[in-house]
């Protein structure tokens, strides 16, 4: 069991399932482990609900989860072994939906608090999706075209008993990308015999990929943050903005907010950062880093680190890198009016309770990052039927499901007297409740 972790029966002493609890009281406890967090989050959210114990117990526990350790030739001839994870959270409301990691950071832990988030996601979005998560320990960066692609087609190949259109259904996540997706594919379908495009999404169009998918998550972040300006009574003009994490979703809500007429002040990646009071020119920053420059050494900017831009003055914070970037040390410096969690469990739960007496708006990650599986999944509608929207068609359906999503966590939040993050998990819950007890425990 992972470190900080402990094991702890139910109150029924008879249960079948020891259910994974925080170690500890939540006073002085680490922040460090996202599962944790999740666990936290959870409880919080499930006081305020009058469930069954057992619905309870069952929503602490992954249905499933599959470690593999597998080999991978290399360029050189020599043989590594790799270690990769697949999570199953829940399968109450339909297929399993979500992401495939490749990062030197990937834990088990890490996983289980990604699927976990992922359930509540597609709950909140009303999507037909139980909640998964993969990843496999290893820094892309360090590996070759063909080295990625073997390692790819043998993680899909260790996890394929769990993969399926119906079943389980993967997409890209940090590390992965199209391409990825596309080599997961196929491996599935030589195994199948046929094609058999709608086991993942996030493809590329030219194998049955949706239009507007690469950008979905950053555009969703882009349409809270405008319903975000609006109760705070800010005009898109008159905002401030600054991102942390440059890639596919910081750079696609970038783009976004500065069509909407927002000043980004600053961007950031993993080395560092850049500051301009005077607003960025990010068609300039966008060619710069494809010429294979860094955000830290543009000129007629200042360089920061990614601490620095968390505490900057603006209206509007996107934090769009990894989980655990504002914490109990840091949120009493955060000067933003609102977070918009771009990834995954930014924010522990100590930092939460700091910021909301700070009365900083927090759009929280399960709904302000699920653009990307909502067209995740108009994407494998798509494939489903063989027929293919326009993308103005996407991002209209996008839009509407993202605000009918944000309204009906404000609604919550109003109605149970809680954060905007319990109240999107409130609903996302009882949802998941309400299918539990519907469906009845087979058998």
């Amino acid at each position: 069991m992972d470190e900080g972790l402990k094991l702890e029966t139910s109150e029924n002493p008879g249960s079948p399932c020891a259910i994974i609890r925080p170690g500890g009281s939540s006073k002085g406890r680490s922040e460090d482990n996202p599962y944790a967090n999740a666990l936290t989050q959870f409880d919080k959210a499930v006081s305020h609900l009058n469930l069954k114990r057992g619905v309870v117990d069952m929503l602490r526990c992954p249905k499933r989860e599959l470690s593999v350790n597998f080999p991978v030739m290399m360029d050189n001839g020599d043989i590594r072994i790799f270690r990769g994870y697949r999570v199953h959270h829940s399968v109450v409301k339909g297929p399993t939906k979500g992401g495939i990691r490749y990062s030197p950071n990937v834990t088990l832990d890490e996983v289980r608090a990604l699927a976990m988030w992922m359930s509540w996601k597609c709950a909140l979005m009303n999507l037909p999706y139980g909640g998964a998560k993969g990843g496999v320990i290893v820094n892309p960066k360090l590996l070759s075209s063909r080295e990625l692609e073997r390692l790819t087609r043998r993680y899909s190949t260790e996890i394929s008993v769990l993969m399926g259109p119906e079943s389980d259904i993967p997409a890209p996540d940090v590390g992965t990308n199209p391409q990825v997706m596309a080599w997961i594919m196929d491996t599935y379908s030589m195994h199948r015999g046929f094609s058999i495009p709608a086991v993942v999404t996030g493809k590329p169009v030219e194998i049955g990929g949706s239009l507007g998918r690469t950008e979905a998550t950053g555009r969703g972040v882009g349409f809270c943050i405008l319903e975000a300006l609006k109760l705070r009574g800010i005009g898109p003009k008159n905002a401030t903005v600054a991102i942390q994490g440059f890639g596919n979703v910081g750079s696609v809500a970038a783009r976004m907010v500065q069509e909407l007429g927002m000043k980004l002040v600053a961007v950031s990646c993993s080395k560092g950062g850049l500051y301009s009071g005077d607003g960025i020119d990010l068609s300039s920053v966008t060619r710069h880093l494809e010429r294979g420059g860094c955000v830290t050494n543009f000129a007629g900017t200042d360089s920061i680190s990614n601490e620095e831009l968390l505490t900057l003055e603006c209206d509007v914070l996107i934090a769009a890198a990894v989980e655990n970037q504002i914490t109990s040390q840091n949120a009493d410096k955060i000067k933003a009016k609102i977070v918009a969690e771009g990834a995954n469990g930014p924010t522990t739960p100590e930092a939460d309770e700091i910021l909301s007496e700070k009365d900083v708006f927090i759009i929280p990650d399960i709904l302000c990052n699920a653009g990307g599986v909502t067209v995740s999944y108009l994407e494998w509608v798509q494939d489903l039927q063989a027929f293919f929207w326009p993308v103005e068609e996407i991002n209209r359906k996008l839009q509407y499901l993202m605000a009918k999503a944000f309204e009906n966590v404000i609604a919550a939040a109003k109605q149970f007297r809680v954060s905007n993050r319990e109240a999107a998990q409130i609903l996302a819950i009882q949802r998941i409740s309400d299918a539990t007890l519907i469906r009845g425990i087979y058998p």
